[in-house]
C-alpha cells in the first residue's frame, strides 16, 4: 500500500485509539489537545515517511510518536506542573510512561469508556453521533459534514458545544457502576443505532461514507459484546439487526444511486456472510427473560432475508410488529406493520387500518396508501403518490415515487 493510501487508512483505524487513550489520561478538559496530538502524529508521519521511507511497523511508530508528543505536552504545560506534579513528586518519568499506555487492552478499555462518556444523557443525541464519528470512529470534519449534509462550520460548532457540555458536566471517562450500567447502556445502543441509520438511510450520495457509517456502528456494538459487563442479550440483538440490514446494502441502491425498494431488490446481491452473522448474534440474544425492541426488529429483519413471498413469512412479521408496537410505538413501525398486514391479509383490510393512522405530515404514509390502492383504485393511488411526491424531501425519494406514478 502506497503512502497516500496508507496514512488515511491508518488514520481511520488508529486516530480514535490514540484520542481515546489520551482523553482518558488528560480528561475531557483537554479533549482538543488529545485530538491535536493525534492529528499532529499523522502529520509528522506524512512528513517523515516521505523523506525516510515507511517504517516496518507503522502502528508502533505512530504510538511511539504520540507518546512522545503527549509527554512533551505534559512537561511544558504549567497547569500540569502546578496542579499534578506537586501532588506526585516522586517517579515523574515513570508516571508518564505508565499512564500513557497504548497497549491493546488499554486502547479497548479507553474506547469503551469513551463510548459511555460521549453517550452521557446530558449530551444531545445529534451531538453524540457527531462526537462518536469524530472521536470513536476517526472521521474527518469533511466526512461528517457530508454524512449530515451540513457545512463544516455547522459541524465544528456542534462538536464544540458537545465538548463544552462534557467539560461543564465534568463527565468522567469510565464505565458506569454495575447499578447504572443497564440504564446507561440503553443510551449507548440508541446512539449506535442512530449512527447506523445515518448511514443506512442517509440521503448522501457518497456510498463509501454511507457504508463506513454502518460498519463503524457495527464495530462499536461488537466492542460492547467483547466486554463481559456489556455483553447483554439486547446488545447481541442490535448487532444481529444491523447485520441483517447491512446484508442488503448493495441491493438497495442501483447504479444511478436511486433507492431500490425491497420488492424490487436482487437477492443475489444480498451478503450471505452478514446474514449468517446476523443469525449467529440473534441466537446469542436468545437468553434471559427480557424481550427488547431490538430482538423484535432483528427477527423482522431475519424474515426479510427470506425473499419468498409466503403467507407464513408475512404472518410472522405481522405478529412481530404487533409486539413491537406494544413495547414502543412509532409511526414508522405502524406503517411497516400496515404493509405486512396487506401481505398477510390483503390490501382492503390494510387500507382500512392505514387510513386510521392519519399520518398527514409523513410522505411515507401517502406512499404506502398509493401502494395499497394500486390495482384497487388507481385514481386514488395516483393522488396519494402525487401527495407523497410533493412532500418528499430528497431526490431519491421523489425518483422512487415518480416511477410508481409512471407505472399507473
Amino acid at each position: 500500500m502506497e503512502q497516500q493510501e496508507l496514512i488515511p487508512h491508518l488514520f481511520r483505524s488508529e486516530y480514535r485509539k490514540i484520542v481515546a487513550v489520551l482523553c482518558k489520561r488528560f480528561g475531557f478538559d483537554q479533549i482538543e489537545t488529545a485530538e491535536d496530538i493525534a492529528s499532529d502524529t499523522f502529520a509528522t508521519a506524512a512528513q517523515t515517511w516521505a523523506l525516510k521511507g515507511i517504517p516496518q511497523n507503522q502502528v508502533a511508530w505512530l504510538y511511539n510518536v504520540a507518546k512522545n508528543k503527549a509527554k512533551n505536552f505534559l512537561q511544558r504545560k504549567s497547569t500540569f506542573e502546578n496542579k499534578i506534579v506537586a501532588e506526585v513528586k516522586e517517579n515523574f518519568s515513570e508516571l508518564l510512561e505508565f499512564e500513557i499506555d497504548l497497549s491493546p487492552q488499554n486502547i479497548n478499555d479507553s474506547q469503551l469508556q469513551m463510548m459511555f462518556a460521549i453517550c452521557h444523557p446530558s449530551i444531545p443525541p445529534e451531538a453524540q453521533i457527531g462526537l462518536s464519528l469524530r472521536v470513536l470512529c476517526g472521521f474527518g470534519i469533511d466526512e461528517i459534514a457530508e454524512a449530515f449534509l451540513a457545512s463544516k462550520e455547522t459541524i465544528n460548532k456542534r462538536l464544540y458545544r458537545a465538548r463544552e457540555k462534557l467539560r461543564e458536566e465534568k463527565i468522567k471517562i469510565e464505565l458506569p457502576t454495575p447499578s447504572e450500567i443497564n440504564e446507561r447502556l440503553e443510551r449507548v445502543l440508541i446512539t449506535i443505532y442512530l449512527l447506523f441509520s445515518e448511514g443506512y438511510y442517509s440521503v448522501s450520495k457518497n456510498q463509501t461514507i454511507r457504508k463506513e457509517l454502518c460498519l463503524e456502528a457495527m464495530r462499536l456494538c461488537y466492542m460492547l459484546i467483547e466486554n463481559k459487563s456489556t455483553n447483554k442479550p439486547h446488545v447481541n440483538a442490535l448487532l444481529s439487526l444491523m447485520c441483517f440490514h447491512a446484508s442488503r446494502f448493495e441491493a438497495r441502491i442501483n447504479n444511478e444511486g436511486e433507492l431500490v425498494l425491497y420488492d424490487d431488490q436482487d437477492p443475489n446481491l444480498w451478503n450471505a456472510e452478514l446474514i449468517s452473522k446476523g443469525g449467529y448474534f440473534l441466537n446469542c440474544a436468545a437468553t434471559g427473560n427480557v424481550l427488547s425492541k431490538y430482538h423484535l426488529e432483528a427477527t423482522i429483519a431475519y424474515w426479510n432475508t427470506h425473499k419468498a413471498d409466503t403467507k407464513e413469512k408475512w404472518e410472522n412479521i405481522l405478529q412481530l410488529y404487533n409486539r413491537l408496537l406494544q413495547i414502543e410505538y412509532s409511526p414508522i413501525a405502524a406503517l411497516n406493520r400496515t404493509y405486512a398486514l396487506s401481505k398477510a391479509n390483503g390490501k382492503q383490510e390494510a387500507i382500512a387500518v392505514a387510513e386510521k393512522l392519519n399520518l398527514m405530515d409523513n410522505h411515507f404514509y401517502f406512499a404506502l396508501l398509493g401502494e395499497l390502492y394500486t390495482d384497487i383504485d388507481n385514481q386514488k393511488a395516483k393522488q396519494n403518490f402525487q401527495k407523497a411526491f410533493s412532500m418528499a424531501k430528497t431526490i431519491t425519494d421523489k425518483q422512487s415515487i415518480q416511477k410508481k406514478i409512471d407505472k399507473l
